[in-house]
């Protein structure tokens, strides 16, 4: 988190008017952070019922208007709209000549990086990239959240220092990507945090039919130890039937899958596989058990492989495969399957005290678990959600 020592907003110099276009969850309490700051939001556009009332909460008194509008009160101008929405709208605002020169202009998509802005800056914008990884919730706890929150900052370099101070000023800390990367950068935000909230909310569902009545209050300790650790360790941190090489278990996991949630069947093969080749990389899954526990994985691809409305491809077989532990009896007992508690109950990951008093480490979880990173479907013409 930035504990430098901030200045009294009024004793500050070069206070910017700064404007909103799209009142997603992002915009308006990006504006509200500058605002405690000390600079003055002064307008703000937004078109759906819920933008106008994120906009109402988090800036009162600033008056609604025209994206054009909002370009000629601002000095300060954060486009705030999906990634897809972003080009034409700095295209159409440049060659209706909204831009002014020496304006700043900022976007927050994680895609792009400052190039989407060059009609812009051909029209004598500034142009800068600024992309908070968080997640967001359209409420005030937003403007709270930025705090100590990483930004993907990509900006010419003599605007590098403007770029970088005003993600300070947010209580943001700057980080540097360069233009080609955004996408690569963008792409690891997402692998993390959106395909997180598919593995929770599918965990969650799987739990609710194995009869467990609050799967959030289970799983909480859980993830929030098995995160804290993956921060801490890495690979190291890789634990459960895959990694110790259960292809037993693996087997009757699968076989369940397919009895209750087919459609979760290919995105556990995928995962187990990639755990598999990195538990093998780091010497933590033993070569010996590696060969029937792909066995295993390759039968379920073949065999489980769901259609698109969550059918499998065909029966399930009675054995699971060539090698010891994937025959029919482990497979349909699950004997193999409830051995290992620390896989299914997490107890290895769980006994660092630090896995589970940080709590910043779960509620965190807001930051990375990538909601933010859907585009926000308040806009009636799709171009007032958020660029995540």
């Amino acid at each position: 988190m930035n504990t430098t020592p901030q200045p009294d907003p009024k004793d500050r110099p070069a206070r910017l008017t700064v404007g909103v276009v799209g009142a997603g969850r992002v915009g308006p309490a990006l504006a509200a952070s500058l605002q405690l700051a000390g600079h003055r939001p002064v307008a703000v556009s937004g078109v759906s019922d819920a933008s106008r009332r994120r906009a109402a909460a988090l800036l009162p008194d600033v008056p609604l208007v025209a994206p054009a509008e909002v370009l000629q009160r601002a000095e300060l101008v954060l486009l705030t709209v999906p990634d897809d929405a972003l080009p034409g709208l700095v295209t159409g605002l440049a060659e209706t000549g909204a831009v002014r020169p020496g304006q700043l202009l900022v976007h927050t998509s994680g895609r792009y990086g400052a190039r989407v802005l060059d009609p812009a800056l051909r029209a004598g914008a500034l142009p800068l990239a600024l992309h908070p990884a968080m997640t967001f919730t359209g409420t005030a706890v937003d403007v709270q959240r930025l705090a100590g929150c990483s930004f993907g900052v990509t900006a010419p370099e003599e605007l590098r220092l403007a770029a970088e101070a005003l993600v300070i000023e947010m209580g943001g800390e700057p980080e540097w990507i360069a233009e080609e990367r955004r996408p690569l950068y963008h792409a690891a935000l997402a692998l993390g945090a959106n395909h997180l909230v598919t593995l929770v909310a599918q965990s969650m569902e799987l739990l609710r039919t194995a009869g467990v009545e609050a799967p959030d209050r289970m799983l909480g300790p859980l993830l929030g130890a098995a995160l804290d650790n993956a921060l801490r360790s890495g690979d190291a941190a890789l634990t459960g039937p895959v990694a110790r090489g259960d292809a037993g278990t693996v087997a009757a996991h699968i076989e369940e899958l397919r009895a209750h949630a087919p459609q979760a069947v290919a995105g556990y093969v995928a995962m187990a596989r990639a755990t598999a080749d990195r538990a093998l990389d780091h010497g933590l899954l033993k070569a010996e058990l590696a060969e029937d526990l792909l066995g295993v994985l390759a039968d379920g691809t073949a065999s489980g492989a769901t259609g698109p409305h969550g059918t499998t491809g065909g029966p399930a077989p009675t054995d699971g495969g060539d090698g010891g532990g994937t025959t029919g009896t482990d497979g349909t007992t699950g004997t193999d399957g409830t051995t290992g508690t620390d896989g299914t109950t997490g107890t290895d990951r769980t006994t660092g005290t630090d896995g589970t008093t940080g709590t910043d480490r779960t509620t965190g979880t807001d930051r990375t678990t990538g909601t933010d990173r859907t585009t926000d479907t308040d806009g009636i013409d799709g171009t007032e959600g958020d660029a995540r």
